[in-house]
């Protein structure tokens, strides 16, 4: 009878060995002359000699356990060796229904076959970009089978602490996706059934106040890098979060005082130049570099920052706001004030990299030019505007020590 220190010790030899096993019926020992060491059970099934090999076992006590459970379905009338090449073949087929139901595979079908064909462009460009940003990222490589409700629910959660609007709209678009998915007979039901919308609607009219916005700067002074420079930015630059988060060297051109956004990076998949103020240049001068990342914002250096919702509860925590805010605040913070320092409409939303209100239609076909040097302008009145509200003095005067350095 085999034992385990037996096993150990038997050799290789020039041709290939079975030792059988007097401790379970039918099992043998294989050794190859390479010395390596497997197991198999021999039977006879409807009069025929048969041969399964053990696939995956190595120790004895394996080895006696699958023995007894394949002679136990011979026992039954089934051929254990014929049950293995099934279970195979079902196994292959389970893996080709899982490479064709991922997140990715079913959501450019489903963005091809449904959202392109019956739905404004405006709307499935918005639906391809709310895939693209906000749930590829999460659930790539899962399939539509595993993701559950307590999945969508996660998701949306975390979108809505600092992007509550933003929450409704992907819970839109991943309803309708699950909808068809269910149409399809992909799915027997849909995981967003009986989840509520994460927020409730409101009007977008939040910005901080002056004083405000004196109170932020000085908890971004007690905040650490990398995020203390971050929401500095987001302010003075005006553009989205996830841009600013993103930024890359490869992106800056200090010398010419320009920040540019490749396509795949905005959000009308459009270029963008954003000009840096002098304050926004000292700002990035002074980030440290973390050798072989192209991030300006990271940790460490693989990714740019996130955690979004951690940094706003402790600037919350010191600033003690009246009126709650979110990170897209500072942008209509921005904007709002390049309006109160008299910047044309028209300089803010190429500022902002809008397509919409004075660029909308066929207006936005003919009007190519940028207002490079306007948006220039535009910015470093509003970095001086927000340095004098620091500091507590005029605007004037921020420009005047500024020459004088």
């Amino acid at each position: 009878m085999l034992t385990a220190k037996k096993i150990e010790s038997i050799k290789p030899a020039d041709v290939r060995q079975e030792i059988a096993d007097r401790g379970c019926r039918g099992l043998y020992l294989v050794v190859q002359p390479s010395g390596r060491k497997s197991w198999a059970v021999r039977y006879r099934f409807q009069g025929k000699p048969r041969k399964l090999t053990l696939d995956g076992v190595v120790s004895l006590a394996e080895a006696r356990k699958a023995a007894t459970g394949a002679l136990a379905e011979l026992e039954r009338g089934h051929d254990p060796a014929a049950n293995k090449f099934d279970a195979e073949a079902t196994s292959r087929k389970a893996a080709l229904a899982r490479e064709r139901d991922t997140i990715e595979s079913v959501a450019a079908e489903f963005l091809l076959k449904h959202a392109r064909k019956k739905t404004r462009e405006s709307t499935w460009r918005e639906t391809e970009r709310i895939f693209a940003k906000e749930l590829l990222p999460v659930w790539r490589g899962r399939t539509v089978h595993d993701v559950t409700r307590r999945d969508v629910i996660d998701l949306l959660e975390r979108i809505a602490e600092d992007r509550p609007i933003m929450a409704n709209r992907v819970l839109a678009a991943v309803r309708k996706f699950f909808n068809w998915t269910v149409a399809r007979d992909i799915l027997k039901f849909s995981p967003c059934v009986g989840v509520e919308p994460p927020a409730e609607p409101r009007s977008r009219d939040r910005w901080l106040t002056d004083d405000e916005i004196k109170t932020l700067w000085q908890a971004c002074e007690g905040e650490h890098l990398p995020f203390s420079p971050f929401v500095k930015l987001l302010l003075l630059t005006g553009q989205r979060r996830n841009e600013v988060a993103g930024m890359r060297w490869s992106e800056l051109d200090v010398g010419g005082r320009e920040w540019t956004l490749p396509p795949p990076r905005t959000k009308n998949g459009e270029r963008h130049v954003v000009p840096l103020s002098t304050q926004v240049l000292q700002i990035i001068e002074a980030m440290p570099r973390i050798a072989d990342s192209d991030f300006v914002f990271t940790v460490a250096g693989d990714s740019h920052i996130g955690s979004f919702a951690r940094v706003k509860t402790r600037l919350d925590a010191m600033m003690q706001p009246a009126v709650p805010w979110v990170f897209h605040d500072l942008r209509r913070t921005a904007i709002s004030g390049m309006a109160r320092l008299g910047v044309n409409l028209a300089v803010i939303e190429r500022v902002i990299n809008h397509t919409s209100g004075t660029f909308a239609g066929v207006v936005g076909i003919y009007q190519r030019f940028d207002f490079a040097a306007d948006k220039r302008i535009a910015l470093q009145r509003w970095a001086d505007h927000v340095e004098g509200i620091v500091k507590g003095v005029s605007a004037d005067k921020v420009v005047s020590l500024r020459s004088r350095s």
